[in-house]
């Protein structure tokens, strides 16, 4: 991330206040992160990010009020470019699959590494996606039979790209290719596959063997 005097802001959501200032002090180690707020579920979060706007949500699924999910179809409705990570007990597919469906830019467990969490909340500030190397590897391991989906070249090309974490611009820079080519061909790989968003792109592919793990 380029040098730059702009603080980035950051809301942490979850019910547990010991988790909470956890997560406060490992991100107190950047000098450009900032923690503007934490509050204990999603009805409060949902509250502060309209009012606060903040350029990362750190959230849990598992909530009182409000849960993580329906909190970030909420936040998410209303601005779909919202940076959310979901730093969750919760390893099961059914729980990170819906979060994921939401749009949240990133999900990683609770017992993560402290430097995977840092290495999460900076690719998705850089505008990057992340996903739990664990989770990776319960989907390869659960990964299911080949479906009948056939890509061009070019749009394997972007779905290894997104795979490895990459969004539209560095894509297109790294292709030599428009802005908007780019995001046609996502739009055809979302299409061909029936996934809702990015994340939910990588899942589909790590399950059906269609791209190696980074």
């Amino acid at each position: 991330m380029p040098a730059t005097n702009k603080k980035f802001k950051i809301i942490i959501a979850d019910d547990h206040a010991l988790f909470r200032h956890g997560l406060k002090l490992i991100l107190s180690e950047f000098s450009d992160l900032e923690v503007i707020a934490d509050v204990p579920n999603g009805k409060e979060l949902v509250e502060l990010t309209e009012k606060l706007d903040p350029d990362l949500v750190i959230m849990d699924i598992n909530m009182p009020v409000l849960n993580g999910i329906e909190a970030s179809k909420i936040i998410l409705k209303k601005n779909p470019e919202r940076k959310i990570l979901v730093v969750s007990m919760y390893s099961e597919e059914q729980y990170y699959t819906a979060v994921i469906e939401t749009g949240v830019r990133g999900f990683i467990l609770k017992d993560a590494e402290n430097s995977e969490f840092r290495e999460a909340v900076r690719s998705i500030l850089n505008g990057k996606t992340y996903f739990s190397q664990e989770l990776l590897l319960k989907l390869i391991r659960n990964k299911n039979a080949m479906p009948d989906v056939r890509f061009t070249r070019r749009e394997q090309e972007i779905l290894d790209l997104i795979c490895q974490g990459l969004g539209t611009p560095d894509i297109s820079e790294k292709l030599f290719l428009s802005e908007r080519t780019v995001e046609n061909h996502r739009a055809s790989l979302l299409a061909k596959t029936g996934c809702k968003n990015s994340l939910s792109l990588v899942i589909y592919a790590l399950k059906n063997n269609l791209v190696n793990p980074r």
